[in-house]
């Protein structure tokens, strides 16, 4: 007589990665888009995108609008061999950090910042970007936000509160309550005239927008990633601590010029 097993666990189709990587994009970009800081008007569309993990040639045109990520999207990629800027690999590189990062030349990256921004900036704010180039800063969101964008941009009012919400965070998952995650952040605070990480504290952040959003697995105890916030993904071990030490090394660098 035949002994019957039960079937194992379904185990999730790994994405390949050109859409992993768009899917992960729109994560981290959808909360700033919906916000109209950055992309074009497609919020809703690149929303459903990367809800269905479908990757489409009108999605690639709506993702390049995103004017102050697609630099440092194409520099990581030509610098590792890699055709596709929105690889997951390099998605990753850009929002959370990967060692795909390492890989980029500091003149590479003196001389993209340089091309961007020389119109814009006067030659004494454009050498005090650029040179961050060679005291080791690297093509991460953490640079463009501590660095670049507070300077290229000029911003006005609450400049700390806007640096903390645009730089990506990590929190740890306390409750699930609904749409909303409650969860323990480190908040980014100015001591002294430094940039500095502060506790974490308790806060409520948004995970789904009508009932729909990319942490739906989240559980206590979990990292996710936070930006604007908003809850962008759930983060593995890795990714954390590799979030967490960009972020770390370019609140430093911030700190020689603040």
């Amino acid at each position: 007589m035949l002994e019957l097993t039960s079937s194992p666990e379904p185990v999730a189709p790994v994405l390949p990665r050109s859409i992993a990587g768009t899917t992960r994009f729109v994560r981290y970009a959808f909360m700033p888009n919906r916000l109209h800081f950055c992309g074009g008007d497609d919020n809703r569309a690149i929303f459903d995108y990367a809800l269905a993990a479908v990757r489409e040639p009108p999605l690639d045109a709506m993702l390049r609008k995103f004017a102050g990520a697609m630099p440092y999207l194409t520099l990581i990629a030509r610098s590792n061999g890699i055709a596709d800027p929105f690889d997951d690999r390099v998605v990753e590189a850009y929002w959370i950090g990967n060692e795909l990062l390492d890989r980029v030349a500091m003149g590479d990256l003196y001389g993209s910042l340089r091309e961007r921004y020389s119109k814009q900036l006067s030659p004494k704010l454009m050498e005090l970007v650029a040179a961050k180039a060679p005291a080791g800063a690297l093509p991460h969101h953490s640079f463009h936000v501590f660095d670049v964008w507070r300077n290229a941009d000029r911003l006005s009012g609450d400049v700390l509160g806007t640096l903390d919400n645009c730089r990506v965070a990590w929190g740890k998952v306390l409750r699930v309550e609904g749409g909303e995650l409650v969860v323990e952040r480190a908040p980014v605070a100015l001591r002294a005239g430094r940039l500095v990480l502060e506790p974490a504290r308790e806060e409520r952040v948004l995970r789904q927008v009508d009932g729909r959003g990319f942490a739906d697995a989240a559980q206590p105890g979990d990292w996710v990633a936070l930006h604007w916030g908003w809850v962008c993904d759930v983060l593995t071990d890795r990714q954390r601590a590799n979030l967490e030490r960009f972020t770390r090394v370019h609140l430093a660098l911030a700190n020689q010029t603040i």
